[in-house]
């Protein structure tokens, strides 16, 4: 291991984050059922576990992380107490407020944008020649907000949905920076992580060997 790698955390830190995953479950829960049961939503909360298992295993002092599709913002404030300079960015503006209304209670430093992940004047070219984007919506991108680019972000996190995968591989190959982490939930609860189109390993909630 290199001098730069973070410490293994210690208990109140820990602790802490565990109670956020589980606020974050519990609101899941009533958002999938006053939500959700009524009008389809793409939100699907994931596992934090395998989430946070990625996050620990690329975790180094001053690395900048971006979440597409932040949602009620748990991931990305869970990567800000981990120590990452983090970001999230959410289409729904409704669930932006919860997300930043979240990190004021958990005194995080995570900001939030809403708008969509896609840069400006990216479109997806399938293989197929469809160019759909699945569950991905279009809006204003969020970056203006933040005043940056894709291309800024060391760690980058996202959970497609079936068929989406391949459009934000592409994404970051276009826009995303030389060396940065693509860490990708799936379906099966794990997450895998990706540099260069290539995949580096798959965590599902333990941590183990890093990832540089």
């Amino acid at each position: 291991m290199t001098g730069d790698v973070e410490p293994a955390l210690d208990r109140d830190l820990d602790t802490r984050i565990n109670a956020l995953c589980e606020e974050g479950r519990e609101f899941w829960h009533r958002f999938d059922a006053e939500v959700r049961q009524d009008d389809w939503h793409p939100f699907v909360a994931s596992d934090y576990d395998a989430v946070r298992a990625a996050l620990e295993s690329v975790r180094k002092p001053g690395r900048r992380f971006l979440e597409w599709g932040s949602a009620t913002g748990v991931i990305t404030i869970m990567a800000d107490l981990l120590g990452f300079d983090a970001y999230g960015i959410e289409l729904d503006s409704s669930l932006v407020d919860v997300a930043r209304d979240l990190a004021a209670r958990w005194h995080s430093n995570a900001q939030f944008a809403a708008g969509s992940f896609i840069p400006m004047g990216w479109e997806w070219k399938h293989p197929e020649g469809n160019g759909r984007h699945g569950t991905v919506g279009r809006g204003p991108s969020g970056y203006l907000e933040f005043g940056c680019a894709l291309g800024d972000f060391d760690v980058v996190y996202g959970f497609p949905w079936m068929g989406e995968e391949p459009m934000m591989l592409d994404l970051m190959r276009t826009h995303g920076g030389k060396d940065a982490h693509l860490l990708l939930h799936t379906p099966q609860g794990a997450t895998r992580t990706y540099r260069d189109g290539k995949i580096l390993g798959e965590l599902i909630s333990t941590p183990t060997a890093r990832i540089d």
